[in-house]
């Protein structure tokens, strides 16, 4: 814990969602915070708003000569030059994974795992706990709507929330005292080089579980990832220890009942979509082992407002046009961003926007992302993101475009965008993608509706 004492601390990449709250956690501690990002969003104005320095140009003169700590993300490129003059110069340069380890080990940590539902499930533990009084602190990997914040930090709290990122097997820095795996699905490819090496990743991180703590695994991963222990295991079937019972959809709502050894209760979701019930169940399973009562659970449950853009109304006019923006990147989260429109507003034609996040990822699932974008009515994909990476031959947005089944399929340019879309006088729009694509959602709002 010692290198976290210095008062100035300085981040390559602080506009990333991860970063910023390493940044939140650092200010609210009283040290002075400053960084370099490459673009100037939304969230890096929050952050110069919240006292923070942030400058947009590589420039090794706006590090701090102090910096007892530099972090950096490995969306940074070797070739930074402010990341190579930090490490020229011998100053303490981390990676983000290693300083959440060493904040980690100072806490009752609850570590999220998953390569779907790791932010959903983190917010809505951290939100029942400060709905409830519970002092926690929280790194989440979303804007909290509750919160407006992707981080909360209660004085005196011995619990850590923390997303446990299966990228670069940063999770393995974690050594958490509960740990949740909610899926286990092919990604990441360029890290891992097949679903085998991954699920032995998954295996290795619960395995690091404290054991007087918990292991919590979604029933669908009960029996391919290994556990020590006899694992909680929540999901739909009878055999589940905590059980989803008796799902419907009423006025764009889904209900549910939450069965459990403790007993049952009924909960009304605010947040749309079935994996959102399966994020809440894991989320509940959480709270049951940390001492919290089904009220107290069901009413954080019922007045959680999700994360930005997980699944966000930006509109909501089913007579004119609902629009929903998604953070959906991987085959899988397209197919229930796509699902969960089709059951909220059945009959209606569904449009969507899609944008690509890497090379790798494109070329690795170019044939599921055609089988999931499929199942829309229409389809505008623009270019791919790329990221940290750069371009492979033969991998590019048309070529994914070709192997979409639909006869309404065009591409576009992020410029011609806004146009494009009104032109096209959509019923449900659904805009998705992890790269910049959320930087047009005001865009597209503008010109559908006239704002």
């Amino acid at each position: 814990m010692k290198v976290l004492q210095t008062n100035t601390i300085y981040l390559i990449g602080i506009g990333g969602i991860g970063m910023s709250a390493l940044a939140r956690y650092f200010k609210q501690q009283g040290k002075e915070v400053s960084g370099y990002d490459r673009t100037e969003t939304a969230l890096t104005k929050q952050l110069e708003e919240e006292g923070m320095n942030i400058h947009y140009v590589e420039d090794t003169a706006q590090i701090p000569y102090d910096a007892g700590l530099v972090i950096y993300t490995p969306a940074i490129p070797d070739t930074n030059r402010e990341l190579q003059y930090c490490r020229e110069t011998e100053m303490n340069v981390m990676k983000r994974a290693e300083v959440l380890g060493i904040i980690a080990a100072g806490f009752k940590t609850i570590a999220i795992a998953g390569t779907h539902g790791k932010t959903s499930i983190s917010s809505m533990i951290a939100h029942i706990m400060h709905h409830n009084a519970y002092a926690v602190t929280a790194m989440i990997g979303g804007i909290m709507n509750n919160y407006g914040s992707n981080m909360l930090r209660t004085y005196k709290s011995k619990y850590l929330i923390a997303e446990a990122d299966e990228y670069d097997r940063s999770f393995l820095k974690l050594h958490p005292y509960i740990s949740v795996v909610s899926t286990v699905a092919a990604d990441h490819l360029d890290i891992y080089g097949s679903l085998e090496n991954m699920k032995a990743s998954f295996s290795g991180f619960i395995s690091q579980t404290d054991e007087k703590g918990k292991v919590i695994l979604h029933e669908s991963v009960s029996s391919i990832i290994y556990s020590e222990a006899r694992p909680i295991v929540y999901g739909k079937s009878k055999e589940a220890d905590i059980r989803i019972d008796h799902i419907e959809v009423a006025e764009h709502h889904y209900h549910f009942i939450l069965a459990c050894p403790q007993g049952q209760i009924s909960i009304r979701m605010l947040v749309p979509g079935l994996h959102n019930v399966e994020n809440a169940t894991a989320a509940a399973a959480v709270c049951l082992q940390i001492g919290m009562d089904l009220d107290e659970i069901r009413d954080g449950l019922e007045s959680y407002r999700g994360v930005k853009r997980r699944f966000e109304f930006i509109q909501d006019d089913p007579e004119s046009c609902v629009f929903i923006d998604d953070y959906a990147h991987h085959p899988d989260e397209i197919r229930a961003c796509i699902l969960t429109a089709r059951e909220l507003y059945p009959g209606k034609r569904i449009t969507g926007v899609f944008q690509p996040h890497l090379y790798s990822r494109t070329r690795d699932f170019a044939e599921a992302f055609a089988r999931a974008l499929s199942e829309l009515d229409e389809l505008i994909l623009l270019d791919i993101y790329p990221a940290r990476e750069k371009p492979i031959e033969g991998t590019h947005s048309s070529m994914l475009l070709d192997l979409v089944n639909m006869t309404h399929k065009s591409l576009c340019s992020k410029e011609n965008l806004p146009s494009s879309i009104k032109q096209k006088n959509p019923e449900v729009l659904l805009t998705m993608g992890a790269g910049d694509i959320d930087q047009l959602v005001e865009p597209i709002k503008k010109e559908l509706f006239s704002i």
